[in-house]
């Protein structure tokens, strides 16, 4: 039997056949194609992986997202059950530390009907692993768990992992940017109008898919339902960059409404805006690295910063209450992490510069305080801990 062709190669065909395709099927099909798709096949996490999330950093984290997870359960009334659900839930660490926290508070546990939300059969597996002494149970989608129970949902890094538009500034306006084929044959970045369609199957395949070799190439023809990028750009230099995620909403719409109509709360934290701001944001990661985001597809993991606003208007569109955004640094040491760096180090004498490490590494402006954001999506009644001032 022949081999089967990589997702590069049939990228590349799909291209030659039919045309360009935009950034977001490109980010999903990198992520997500069956055969070969990062996170169907190979998603590598920590130290000897592609990337390291907070919690491979240090288990302070898990451990204070367990105590905002309990401190929200007592303001909720303390119901049982409740849905505890990780979206994302990488290898399981996060979860595992929310567990070995949430042992200070035994009707937590108690009370908690576990739901992983995972896509990817190897981080399942590895899931499967790490919570082996856990009663958990695993959903494709959010709208698996069963509704009817209060609910308390954490996400960490997984906004990132939902694929933007992006939009270019041209001397004409607007344009898309989409993934064709250069003149050598190989992916290259270009631009779609946004404008009325031309007529006819021909015309939307103008070109054929190939792009000349200029920076940004020729601009191709719009597609018959031309997207609209996002409002404020209207005093941007030529070359700007807007993105805007309509999957990131979505999301943002489908919690609001499930803990708007179920009760509870989701604590939201990744790398973001917490304001709307031009900038391309796509990047590959691999082996720690930064890589071109075309240059390795299905190798390398894409992601895109999380577009706050966006999000949290969705969630309050759909019922919940959605207060402005925290800095992760903020948030962790409104937690006490320092206090627990220091019992950490004080027990651990020879562990206490690494410790000292972690907590800048987590807390830092310059490292993932600052660059990281926390956002709460709750019920409209729910005053949640740190959230508790509506914007």
């Amino acid at each position: 039997m022949p081999a089967r062709p990589a997702l590069l190669d049939r990228l590349k065909a799909q291209i030659a056949q039919d045309g360009p395709i935009g950034v977001p099927e490109y980010f999903t099909r990198c992520l997500h194609d069956p055969r070969d798709g990062y996170y169907a096949n190979r998603p590598a996490l920590g130290p000897e992986g592609d990337f390291v999330t907070a919690p491979g950093v240090s288990q302070m984290f898990g451990e204070l997202v367990g105590l905002w997870l309990m401190e929200t359960w007592d303001r909720m009334g303390r119901p049982a059950p409740f849905r505890l659900v990780e979206m994302g839930p990488g290898d399981g660490t996060l979860m595992s530390d929310i567990l070995r926290a949430a042992r200070l508070l035994p009707p937590f546990l108690e009370a908690a009907d576990l739901w992983l939300v995972e896509v990817s059969p190897v981080l399942r597996a590895a899931q499967e692993t790490r919570l082996a002494s856990a009663s958990v149970r695993w959903a494709g989608r959010l709208e698996e768990v069963p509704g009817d129970a209060p609910l308390l949902l954490v996400a960490n890094e997984l906004l990132d992992c939902l694929p933007a538009r992006q939009f270019v500034k041209t001397a004409d306006g607007w344009a898309e940017r989409v993934v064709g084929l250069g003149e050598d044959g190989e992916l290259a970045f270009g631009l779609r109008k946004l404008g009325p369609p031309p007529m006819g199957e021909a015309a939307r395949r103008a070109g054929g898919g190939a792009f000349s070799a200029a920076a940004e190439p020729s601009i191709l023809p719009p597609p018959s339902a031309a997207p609209t990028p996002p409002p404020g750009g209207e005093d941007l230099a030529v070359g700007a960059i807007l993105e805007s995620s309509p999957a990131q909403a979505a999301l943002g719409s489908e919690i609001g409404h499930r803990v708007a109509r179920d009760g509870g709360a989701a604590l939201l934290i990744d790398y973001g805006r917490a304001t709307p701001e031009a900038g391309d944001t796509l990047q590959a990661l691999r082996a720690h690295k930064k890589e071109g985001p075309l240059d390795s597809p299905g190798q390398a993991d894409l992601t895109v910063w999380a577009d706050f606003p966006s999000v949290l208007d969705a969630a309050r569109e759909a019922g919940a209450k959605a207060p402005p955004v925290l800095t992760q640094g903020d948030f962790l040491r409104a937690l006490g992490i320092e206090a627990r760096a220091q019992a950490l180090a004080a027990a651990r004498p020879d562990r206490a510069d690494t410790i000292a490490r972690q907590l800048d590494r987590l807390t830092g402006a310059a490292q993932m305080g600052d660059l990281f954001k926390v956002a709460c999506l709750s019920a409209p009644g729910l005053a949640a801990p740190l959230f508790e001032d509506e914007a």
